[in-house]
Formats: C-alpha cells, sequence, structure tokens
C-alpha cells in the first residue's frame, strides 16, 4: 500500500503572499500582498473580457459560452428557460497533472 493521502487544505490570497513572501528575498509582506492580489484582478480582468489565460506549467483558464436551455424546477417540476450565460473552466497542464499523479517520468 501507498502513504495516506494528505488532508485537503484551502489556499487563500493571504497565504499565497505568506508563501511568495517567504521565497522572495527581500519582499515585504504588504508587497507580496499588493502583488497577488494585482495578479489576481489581472486574471479575473482578462477572464471579464473573455480572453483565456494560460500560465505555462500550470494551466489554462478558459471563457465557455453556455447557450440558453430548458431546465426544470426540481420542487415544482415546473419546466422554465435558463439564460445564456458564461463560464470559466481550467484545465491542467500535462506537467501539473503528472505531478498531481506523483509520475516519476515528468518534463521538467
Amino acid at each position: 500500500m501507498g502513504p495516506e493521502p494528505q488532508q485537503a487544505t484551502t489556499w487563500t490570497k493571504a497565504k499565497l503572499a505568506a508563501s511568495l513572501q517567504k521565497r522572495v528575498y527581500g519582499v515585504k509582506p504588504s508587497e507580496a500582498q499588493k502583488l497577488v492580489g494585482r495578479v489576481m484582478e489581472i486574471i479575473k480582468d482578462a477572464l471579464a473580457r473573455g480572453e483565456d489565460v494560460l500560465i505555462t506549467g500550470f494551466g489554462k483558464f478558459v471563457v465557455r459560452h453556455k447557450h440558453p436551455r430548458r431546465g426544470r424546477n426540481p420542487k415544482t417540476g415546473e419546466s422554465l428557460l435558463l439564460a445564456a450565460r458564461r463560464v470559466v473552466v481550467f484545465k491542467p497542464s500535462t506537467v501539473l497533472r503528472q505531478r498531481l499523479q506523483g509520475d516519476s517520468r515528468r518534463r521538467r
């Protein structure tokens, strides 16, 4: 048998900023928070414009357009029309997929 899977934790912007601050010499905690916040804003702005965001070695955020469709209220059974909408889908890179699977043959 292999090792037990680790308990999943959630990374917040604050946790990302703290990690960045520890790994990059000379970055103050307040600067790290601003950097992480700014990167998130840039990504959100690009997605809001309908642009895909590719981060090599990590993955791609893709904006998908969902057409209007028929649905129903599960409580009442009433039929209704669900409006068109845009959604964001994340596609992990091959490098990330291999790392998640623990593949020792991953690219470097």
